[in-house]
């Protein structure tokens, strides 16, 4: 297999949803980046009575990168976002219930996952959103693999997160004060990087903070320079035969996490792999991933690779301009690049981790 020279390609690696990586996603990248799709026009926001379930849509922004997100917010394009939302039967305005919102992986939406945990959850008492992070920008579920990675940030999707957070506090049938946010490898990711206070600061200051947040499987290749944790509880889930996650890397992410404020527990599971509720057979692949280098972000939310910054400051901040940059950095991750880990469905880790995960918010969104 060729190994792809983009870094697109290096954190569709990274991020993994990858259990779904189609063969065409494991060749070599073309060096021009792909044309991003148009964002699809603002539609008004979902009014929401005691009832409403189904497909919603919501205000959010798209940020792209994190400076954007950080300081430069009202340069990031406001679009829909869009979510299909599951009500537990119990649930009216004289008994509002606790909800979630879940943040799929990279390959999007899978089967096996999202959608069902949506429906297990409200089976469980819970409202869930399932985010379509994807077509909220442009992409079908035909585009390619690696033009939706490329397009779609791990900053646009917990600007999502919020967006769905500042959704469900408008339920007349969900309790503001008790919302968790769960999210799968990508989705993973921007679960840790929504307990930054700094992050709600932005996106949604005037609302409780997420009340929980559920790390599955998210790479911990990047460090955001998170000093203030929203103070709200982390339960990070990995596998010790998931290459895909560096153990040692991820046990830092979460030691900062407890120094800026929150608790943290950790489990993980000896011998799962990555993504153990898809509908995949489980075994090896050789799909790529990241190993050895640290993407650390600085205040202004500006990120650098060993040292050297990938973007300057007062770099154009257009979601086009910001794509192209992301596209022609492969060259930071030099020497990073490791392929082949453990992937897909394993029933044993799955009743495990659906334990721990029930456990963890019957604690922390109780009544």
């Amino acid at each position: 297999m060729n190994r792809p020279r983009n870094m697109f390609a290096l954190m569709c690696a990274a991020v993994l949803g990858c259990a779904i990586l189609p063969a065409s996603a494991q060749q070599t990248a073309p060096s021009e980046p792909p044309t991003l799709p148009t964002l699809p026009e603002r539609q008004p926001p979902t009014v929401l009575s005691a009832s409403t379930q189904g497909e919603i849509r919501f205000d959010t922004r798209t940020p792209f990168d994190f400076d954007v997100l950080l300081t430069q917010l009202e340069k990031a394009p406001l679009n829909s976002g869009k979510g299909t939302l599951f009500l537990p039967t119990t649930a009216s305005a004289a008994n509002p219930v606790a909800a979630l919102v879940l943040l799929p992986g990279s390959g999007g939406i899978s089967p096996g996952r999202e959608m069902e945990y949506g429906r297990k959850f409200a089976d469980q008492g819970y409202a869930a959103i399932v985010i379509d992070y994807y077509s909220a920008r442009g992409y079908t579920p035909e585009a390619p693999y690696r033009d939706k990675t490329s397009g779609v940030t791990e900053f646009d999707i917990v600007a999502d997160a919020y967006g769905a957070l500042r959704a469900l506090a408008g339920h007349p049938a969900i309790d503001a004060q008790r919302i968790g946010v769960i999210g799968y490898s990508y989705g993973g990711m921007a679960v840790r990087l929504a307990m930054d206070a700094r992050v709600r600061e932005q996106l949604a200051p005037d609302l409780p903070p997420f009340a929980a947040h559920i790390d599955f499987y998210g790479p911990c290749f990047q460090d955001f320079g998170t000093q203030r944790s929203t103070g709200a509880p982390l339960l990070s889930l990995r596998g010790g035969e998931d290459a895909s996650n560096d153990l040692v890397a991820c046990a830092k992410v979460e030691s900062d996490l407890r120094a800026a404020g929150s608790a943290v527990g950790t489990v993980v599971y000896a011998t799962a792999g990555h993504a153990w509720e898809v509908d995949r057979p489980r075994g090896p692949n050789q799909f790529p991933y990241v190993a050895g280098c640290t993407m650390v972000f600085d205040a202004q939310g500006l990120p650098s690779v060993n040292g050297r910054q990938m973007i300057a400051p007062a770099t154009d901040p257009q979601r086009a301009a910001r794509h192209a940059l992301r596209w022609g950095s492969g060259d930071f991750f030099k020497g990073c690049l490791k392929v082949g880990y453990i992937v897909g469905r394993d029933d044993a880790v799955k009743e495990q981790s659906d334990q721990h995960m029930l456990h963890f918010l019957a604690r922390t969104l109780a009544q």
